[in-house]
């Protein structure tokens, strides 16, 4: 159970960390919303979530999470939703405008739910987005997923005018479908494609506006597990896919990776050390392992080559 304060009574060494006197007030103010555990629906709430509205952050460092919600994805979902508010609260300290999206992926080709997207939004309204959606534990039983459905959303329905620094993260552990199906685009985003388009063309460009990263739960089938990993890093390149290894630690990925990028690697390391014994953390800074440090300006902003649909390499990776 995680909390939008600064509660640190249940960590390893409590009160072993600081967020910051200058964030005193702040961190008050979240924790009167108490601690939240997340808590499975039926349905998620549609008015919150739908996927034909245009969402926009005004923020330099707007994120957006989405996570896979089908069956195969277990209690990953649940372990990571309830410990996203320790994300935030985090990150407010290195970048206090950071806005976060969350989002909900399944398979548009069973599933009533396949895409969820929430508005971005920061502080305690982030409960009601994070409550708003629901992992429906469906799927099409192969391995593939609507990734690209939600990646068309990201392109085409997501504004980020004054961003410098963002990033989008998707956890999961399958493949995408080779092409964004237009009827599927027309249902769901209610966007107008006059043909298919390549998924990992689209996934590519998408590096032009978001520092994106596949965070990657290993598929049952370990043969199948090798072509899905290999398909997303020809999409976005070999570092930019990264393993996951315990759903407990997955949050403690994607805040080191963006710590990382960020500059504020030495205090993320803090305060994972104030959270979990080093047997804890063993399993997270084995993932982090080649995620590059922030660039020499302190920012991960991502080099924009100009071309659409070539893949942005992250500083001293070759482009896969």
């Amino acid at each position: 159970m995680y909390s939008w304060g600064d509660d640190t009574s249940t960590w390893t060494g409590p009160g072993s960390y600081d967020y910051g006197s200058a964030r005193r007030a702040y961190l008050d103010s979240l924790a009167k919303a108490g601690p939240r555990t997340y808590a499975a629906r039926s349905e998620p709430d549609m008015k919150l979530v739908a996927p034909q509205k245009t969402i926009r952050s005004e923020s330099k460092n707007p994120v957006v999470i989405a996570v896979d919600v089908t069956g195969s994805m277990a209690h990953w979902p649940a372990e990571i939703f309830d410990r996203l508010p320790l994300l935030y609260q985090t990150l407010t300290k290195y970048q206090p405008d950071v806005e976060f999206c969350f989002a909900a992926i399944g398979d548009a080709s069973c599933d009533a739910y396949p895409l969820q997207v929430n508005d971005f939004a920061k502080e305690t309204d982030l409960d009601a987005k994070l409550k708003a959606l629901c992992a429906e534990g469906g799927g099409g039983g192969q391995h593939f997923e609507s990734y690209e459905l939600f990646a068309q959303h990201m392109a085409s329905r997501c504004e980020t005018p004054n961003a410098t620094s963002p990033f989008l993260i998707v956890f999961g552990d399958e493949g995408f479908y080779p092409k964004v199906n237009p009827d599927q685009a027309a249902h769901y985003l209610g966007a107008g494609l006059e043909a298919e388009v390549d998924s990992q063309e689209l996934w590519q460009s998408l590096l032009q506006k978001f520092d994106v990263y596949h965070l990657h739960k290993e598929y049952a089938d370990l043969r199948l597990d090798k072509e899905i990993v290999s398909q997303w890093q020809s999409a976005l390149g070999k570092q930019r896919v990264i393993p996951l290894f315990e759903a407990e630690r997955a949050v403690d990925v994607a805040m080191g990776l963006i710590a990382k990028r960020w500059g504020h690697f030495g205090d993320f390391e803090d305060n994972l050390s104030a959270r979990h014994d080093a047997s804890e953390s063993a399993s997270v800074y084995a993932s982090l392992r080649h995620v590059p440090a922030a660039t020499t300006d302190g920012k991960s902003a991502m080099t924009r080559t100009g071309t659409a649909g070539k893949s942005t390499a992250l500083d001293g990776e070759d482009d896969a």
